[in-house]
């Protein structure tokens, strides 16, 4: 029964008595626990499954419990639940539904299948320019649809970080290729996660370019603005571009090994056409557990001694707030 059958009539209307902030995480963020608790959640593959309808009532229970209108018939793990299922669908500024493919619930899904094919055909060169392609272009689409709803990326710097991205993700895989021709096997299949390493610190910079040449926002550990901050910016895209290149790396170096050995049992040589599904199956089974744990490996809400902010904002944060030594900024994902 969804939330609006349940809802009584008005005479008859007895509001929840659920007291929590659904603006912030279930879960305790200052711990690694906390935030990986978190984070499972956000990218749950199985929202990917869920219909429009269930999306719909998440949504519609999300409004009713901020407008405090929500029926005490609904329990608070059915508002959480729907917390979380409207997150995983629906941007947080703009409340449009992305694109499926867009949404944090399909990174495991979409990344699993480019990844093991990206290790499936690394060897040719018109296959590694196909899926080092396909793998920007996804990327790029997730850029696109979790941008910030009050200052939107500009289409012509989505379109640079791709081109940009994908150039540097090529030259990677291509330049590696050609050196390690005449290695073992093994070390070519490590030729993909250098190409992907190599394209996060292109286009995770360039995505974020204008919060490197204007600031982040830096705030008191109560929330309020204490100024705008460039090297919070270099601090937040660096946390950023080590826990994506962390979260590649087990589903990019395990599988490897695993495939070099059983590509030489008789099993894979008799059925050669099960390569491509048995490393799809191992990167998705890394990608799992290090998608969530790896973006859990710093807080969203980071910290920075303000001794380490620019000497003008320091000066600025000492006169109007003296007592203020750390500083907090939210880093991205």
């Amino acid at each position: 029964m969804s939330v609006a059958e349940q809802q009584q009539p008005a005479d008859d209307f007895v509001p929840s008595q659920i007291k929590v902030n659904i603006n912030e995480p279930r879960w305790d963020q200052s711990t690694y626990v906390g935030r990986a608790k978190h984070f499972f959640t956000v990218t749950n593959p199985l929202n990917v499954l869920l219909s429009n309808s269930q999306l719909e009532e998440a949504k519609k229970i999300v409004t009713l419990y901020k407008d405090g209108k929500l029926p005490s018939s609904v329990t608070e793990d059915e508002l959480w639940k729907a917390k979380y299922r409207y997150d995983s669908a629906f941007h947080p500024d703009t409340n449009e539904k992305t694109v499926l493919i867009g949404r944090m619930s399909a990174q495991v899904p979409m990344n699993m299948t480019i990844t093991g094919c990206m290790m499936t055909w690394y060897k040719t060169t018109p296959t590694v320019i196909f899926w080092q392609w396909i793998n920007q272009s996804f990327n790029a689409i997730v850029n696109y649809s979790n941008r910030s709803g009050e200052s939107p990326i500009p289409v012509s710097q989505l379109v640079k970080s791709y081109i940009l991205a994908t150039g540097g993700a090529l030259v990677t895989a291509l330049g590696l290729n050609s050196l390690v021709s005449k290695a073992p096997p093994l070390i070519g299949r490590y030729v993909p996660f250098a190409a992907v390493a190599a394209a996060n610190c292109v286009n995770i910079p360039m995505m974020r370019m204008r919060e490197l040449e204007s600031g982040i926002t830096v705030v008191d550990e109560n929330g309020n603005k204490l100024g705008e901050s460039q090297k919070a910016a270099k601090k937040a895209i660096s946390m950023v571009v080590l826990s994506r290149v962390s979260m590649a790396a087990p589903g990019m170096m395990i599988p490897p090994l695993i495939m070099n050995v059983l590509e030489k049992k008789s099993f894979l040589k008799r059925f050669p056409y099960l390569n491509a599904p048995i490393q799809v199956g191992l990167v998705g089974l890394c990608l799992v557990f290090a998608t969530p744990m790896c973006c859990a490996i710093f807080p969203q809400k980071s910290s920075m001694a303000v001794s380490k902010l620019e000497p003008a904002l320091q000066e600025s944060i000492k006169k109007t707030n003296p007592d203020v030594t750390t500083v907090y900024f939210n880093k991205g994902l």
